[in-house]
Parts: C-alpha cells; structure tokens; sequence
C-alpha cells in the first residue's frame, strides 16, 4: 500500500510544502527562508532551504541559478558539518548535470551523493542518487547496465510503499521496454505507474507516466486522438506546478503523435516550439530530439534531400560527442528512412540527377 507522494527534497523550514506545489511558489518561500537562514547564521538550515531554491531554479529551467544554488548549499552544508545536506545538495547537482548533458559530471556528483547519503544515514538520499545514476545510463542507451539497478530501486520503493520513487522506477523500466520494441510490457508499467501516481496525488509523476502511455497509444495501435487527450491531461498537470521541462517533452511527444499520423505541418509547429523551450533551459538531450523531430517534419513537407541530410548528419556529430546511443540510433533510422524515400521518389531522382544522391548518400556515410 503506498502513502501519499511526498518531497524531500524539500526540507529544514520547507517540509510543509507538498509535491505538487508550484514551483514559483516553492522557489518564493525557499528564498525567503533561505536569507533568513544566513541572516541567523545557520548554515544547517541555509543548505536545507538552499536545496529547494536549487530544485526550483533547474526544473523551471533556470540552469545558472540553479547551479550556483546547489553549490552554495553544499558550502553551507559543509561549513555546518552535515553530512546528509551535503548529499542532497550534491545529487541536485549530478541531476542538473544530466540535464545539461554533462553525463561524466552527473556520474561523479551522483556517486558522491550516494556514498555520503550512505554515510550520513540518510536512505532516502542514497536512493535517490543511485536512481539518478540509474537514468543517467537509461537517458545514454545503456540499458544492460542499468536495468538491473532499476529493478532493485522499484523493489526497495516497493518495500517502503514510496509511491513517487516506485512511479520513477516503473515509467524508467517501462520506457527502456518500449525502446526495444515490448510495447506491451511497456505499457502495463506505464498504466501501474499513472495509477499508484494518481493516488498518491503525484502530479509529476502522473504526467509522465500519461505521456508514456500516449506514446504507446500512438506508435502501437495508431489511436492518435485517444493519445493526444492523455498529453492534454498531462500538459494540464506541468502548467499547474511550472514544470517547464516536463512541458517541453510534452509538446516533443505531442510532436511525434502528429508526425506518426501524417499531421506533418502541425508536428513541424510542435518540434518548433518544443525545440525553442528547450533551448531556453540549455537542455541539450531535449534539443537534439526536437531537431530530429523537425528535420523529419520538414523532409515530409517538401524541404530538399541535400539539407535533410546535412541536418542529420550534423545531430548525428552532435550525438555521437554526448554518448546519447538510443538517440543516436533514431537518427540513423531517420537517415535510413529518408535515404529509402529517395531511391523511390524516381521523379525526384530524374529532375536532380545522380549527383545529388550521390552528395545525399555521402552525408548519411558519415
């Protein structure tokens, strides 16, 4: 039986606060007890709040702030001598690090984090951090790795009836069967983890699982309509708590829903605006999907073979650099689908010449 989902992120004077509190709100209070904390001199209290004020800044998309909050709290925490603080504030910095794109970064703060989390007693922490460990390799394709730490993490959720931390550790298992083609598997995780969510009032973790399941929806069995009320129900949900990159996503799947369905013009304006807020919280992962997503909209409503390519082959660099191996491989099957477009478009072919599939074939080479 699961409680109701909770934040412990949010600590010290901040503990009132619930999960689902906007996070305009959350950074509002944060701040404010955050200076009376340094006012005071308590550098315990200063890393707690400190935390909050760092969770707030990065998840509304705010990445500088955010990384000089997180680095304050741990001075703080340090200075006080807590241990504990001084994980939390270290796995709010290897999360921010993944969401920046700097995977080694988040690799060495997330392990830190866990080894203190342990040391200081705090398992909550230490679970928290090794389940970012554990998406920083689901987000990079490494799924061998990684699965079985998945696994692990939703048997301990389970053990302490956490509902958040269990809907985590569901819609990450979920997504990696439904990146290798168990639609099904996938989406039974995807349903448990909308329904524990849903229970346990977790807005967040609803919305991601609602979009996990439109996904489905859309590349299993073609219901477009059924899965764009399921990304409205869930966009309804980030705009409540200012959850700007949940949104972003959002709007990337909403994307891919139109796309499948041969909706290209309105995908293209969807890629657009997803690729615009992503852009606004240097969220590079997110960047490089919508890119994906748009040169594949723009390749369907007329745009030339030779820019297709040399817009691929260019996200393929750029993926290839930041170790995003499943990314990496849709932009081949992207490559590939174009390239197979080509050779059938024999009317495209004649006015162009050989030379222009040729030129075409080198940038998929490469």
């Amino acid at each position: 039986m699961y409680g109701k989902a909770f934040a412990p992120e949010y600590q010290g004077a901040l503990t009132t606060l619930s999960v689902n509190s906007s996070l305009v709100d959350v950074l509002a209070e944060g701040t404010e007890r955050l200076r009376e904390a340094e006012r005071s001199g308590r550098p315990a209290e200063a890393a707690r709040c400190g935390l909050a004020v760092a969770e707030a800044q990065r998840r509304l998309g705010r990445i500088e702030d955010a990384d000089r909050a997180w680095k304050a709290s741990y001075r703080a925490a340090r200075e006080a001598g807590d241990t504990g603080a001084m994980a939390w504030a270290l796995w709010s910095g290897g999360t921010l690090a993944r969401q920046r794109g700097a995977f080694p970064l988040a690799w060495r703060l997330l392990g830190l984090a866990a080894e203190l989390g342990e040391r200081g007693g705090d398992v909550v922490c230490r679970g928290y951090s090794l389940a970012g460990l554990a998406e920083t390799g689901r987000i990079q394709g490494d799924y061998e790795a990684v699965g079985r730490l998945h696994e692990q993490l939703l048997a301990e959720a389970r053990r302490r009836g956490e509902a958040r931390h269990t809907v985590w550790a569901l819609e990450g298992i979920a997504q990696m069967h439904r990146n290798t083609g168990d639609h099904d598997r996938a989406y039974a995780l995807f349903e448990e983890a909308a329904e524990i969510a849903e229970r346990a009032e977790d807005r967040r973790g609803h919305a991601w699982a609602l979009r996990g399941l439109a996904d489905i929806l859309s590349v299993r069995d073609g219901d477009t309509e059924r899965a764009l009320e399921l990304l409205s129900r869930a966009e309804a949900g980030c705009r409540a708590m200012n959850l700007s990159s949940a949104l972003a996503y959002n709007h990337k799947m909403r994307g891919n829903v139109l796309y499948r369905a041969g909706r290209y013009t309105e995908a293209r304006d969807l890629y657009e605006l997803a690729l615009e807020e992503f852009r606004a919280m240097s969220e590079p992962r997110g960047e490089a999907l919508a890119r994906l997503g748009l040169a594949k909209s723009l390749a369907r409503l007329g745009r030339d073979h030779a820019e297709t390519a040399a817009e691929l082959a260019d996200l393929a660099r750029t993926l290839e650099r930041s170790g995003l191996k499943h990314a990496r491989e849709m932009v081949a099957r992207a490559q590939q689908e174009f390239r197979l477009d080509r050779d059938l478009d024999t009317e495209h072919d004649a006015e162009h010449g050989a030379e222009h599939g040729a030129e075409f074939d080198t940038e998929v080479a490469r």
